[in-house]
């Protein structure tokens, strides 16, 4: 067996998954401030509430004052973008690389089935049929990048 069939290319993918996961994880622990993120997102909730408020209720006077503002939010709207961007921009070219590599590897081979589904699964609305390597890999991140950010404290529990 070789590491392009089923099991080994789905713990592959698992691996890479992980690992993936796990070095952004820490690169937004170390590169952002999720305590400062925390406050300015919830400052900039609190005015967006306060504004859809005001403008529900037809307070103009309360509209004007929160408008007066805007440009601060917008501020930090800008610089908790910018958190997220840097870690972005390390880890692109190297993740293109790496892509660039398991796409032809994998080409025309299945690497999971899904129980009940099997190994292409077409996205039912829109017609798409996402090979497995995707299908996979985007399960494995989605579920390593939820538990790394919250072994972290990227993103808190919300009770």
């Amino acid at each position: 067996m070789s590491m392009q069939e089923i099991p080994f290319s789905t713990l592959l993918l698992f691996g890479l998954a992980a690992s993936i996961s796990l070095l952004t994880s820490l690169a937004n622990r170390l590169l952002t401030n999720p305590e400062k993120s925390k406050t300015w997102r919830k400052e900039i909730s609190e005015w967006n509430s306060q504004l859809r408020k005001a403008q529900k209720a037809g307070d103009k006077k309360i509209v004007e004052k929160l408008m007066k503002k805007q440009q601060y939010i917008l501020q930090l709207q800008s610089k908790m973008s910018w958190q997220q961007l840097k870690v972005t921009f390390i880890f692109l070219v190297p993740l293109l690389i790496i892509w660039s590599f398991l796409g032809p590897f994998f080409a025309g081979r299945n690497i999971a089935y899904f129980p009940g589904l099997g190994a292409n699964i077409q996205l039912p609305l829109v017609g798409w049929i996402i090979s497995p390597l995707i299908w996979w890999y985007l399960l494995s991140s989605f579920f390593f990048g939820t538990m790394f950010s919250h072994v972290f404290g990227l993103i808190e529990v919300s009770d």
